[in-house]
């Protein structure tokens, strides 16, 4: 029967065309890493895989397949059943996968036909062939587009000017992390697989520009890694040089790390959210106590205790411009000028926002 049912191995179309997947492995294999418009409907829990695993490995496949079928049955199948159909229901155009396309996505597919009529498609080769496949597609495109990276100090606004762009990849936003030490969000990063798998995507959905724009970033945002093909290259790339006055990055950090972020924290839990936001300044001041030395470190706690007070009673952020303004110039800047100084043969503009964008449109990039 599975021989006759579909299966899809056009990678690319199911990428761009962001097909939604059914996931048909255990849940602890798809918290390690999957895809974006993928939903978790497992065939097997955790605890049933492992017991057929077991049995896979001291009796046989026959006997696994047996024990299998009697763990999933009755009410048990019913349910899992009716999430399949309720998913298929939702997204016909769909299709589903298991770890290497074999029995699990099989019978879960003739499962389906069996209950509905419904042809459901499956991923041939599972999710260890689209893995590989992003894997290769990430190493093809960075050798194929020419990539142009975008610099300047910390808060001048490149992620502002890079959304305003078409062809940009956007590490940051990818590894929901601002790639610094007070770069965390509200929400966790993703894995290390779902990053590279969603990196991979956003260079497949992009590869028909021959110029990309990226961000000058180091070898990790946050706790991801960056491929090192796409390392290399953006290395190696033309840098645009975005400036900024102090006043203009101050109030670029002040909006990201202080008022935005407040109110990501208060809405995600009005109960909690200002303790959450404290926590998140303490602990990321903490981070960089080795770097900043005891003394600093200290007169810098003072001054955030007292910033944190003045916004919880008086609901007003400016205690936080000195604190702000110190990171920026006392502490981020003479890093960056550090590291520009390695990069400066590869410089080909500087410019404030505006001049960086027409710089950019008269080269017909982004």
């Amino acid at each position: 029967m599975s021989s006759e049912l579909t299966q899809i191995n056009d990678f690319t179309q199911l990428f761009i065309s962001d097909i939604p997947l059914i996931d048909t492995r255990a849940p602890i294999e798809f918290e390690q890493g999957a895809f974006p418009f993928t939903q978790s409907l497992p065939l097997m829990s955790d605890s049933e895989r492992e017991l057929i695993g077991t049995c896979y490995k001291n009796k046989g496949q026959e006997q696994a397949i047996a024990l299998g079928h009697e763990l999933v049955q009755g009410e048990v199948k019913q349910a899992r059943l009716d999430a399949w159909l309720e998913f298929i229901k939702n997204n016909p155009n769909g299709a589903l996968y298991c770890f290497r396309g074999g029995l699990r996505s099989q019978i879960t597919q003739e499962w389906i036909y069996e209950a509905s009529g419904v042809n459901y498609p499956r991923i041939k080769g599972g999710y260890k062939a689209l893995r590989r496949f992003l894997i290769d597609e990430t190493d093809r495109i960075m050798n194929k587009i020419t990539p142009v990276v975008i610099g300047g100090q910390t808060g001048c606004g490149k992620t502002l000017l890079l959304d305003t762009l078409k062809n940009t990849i956007d590490l940051e936003g990818l590894a929901n992390h601002r790639g610094s030490a007070f770069g965390n969000t509200t929400t966790p990063q993703p894995t290390q697989i779902n990053f590279e798998n969603a990196l991979a995507i956003n260079l497949i959905k992009k590869q028909a520009c021959s110029y990309l724009v990226f961000e000058d970033e180091g070898s990790n945002v946050g706790t991801v890694h960056i491929p090192q093909c796409v390392q290399d290259k953006t290395s190696q790339a033309e840098l645009i040089l975005l400036e900024a006055s102090v006043e203009e990055r101050l109030k670029v950090s002040m909006d990201a790390y202080v008022i935005n972020m407040h109110q990501d924290f208060i809405l995600q839990d009005i109960k909690n959210g200002f303790d959450n936001f404290s926590n998140y300044w303490l602990t990321s001041l903490d981070k960089i106590q080795k770097r900043l030395g005891l003394e600093r470190y200290q007169a810098m706690l003072k001054l955030v205790n007292s910033a944190l007070s003045k916004y919880k009673e008086q609901g007003d952020p400016k205690g936080f411009y000195p604190v702000v303004e110190e990171l920026l110039v006392g502490y981020y800047d003479p890093m960056y000028n550090y590291q520009i100084q390695k990069k400066m043969d590869r410089v080909v503009f500087k410019g404030n926002a505006n001049e960086v964008l027409a710089y950019l449109a008269e080269r017909s990039i982004g």
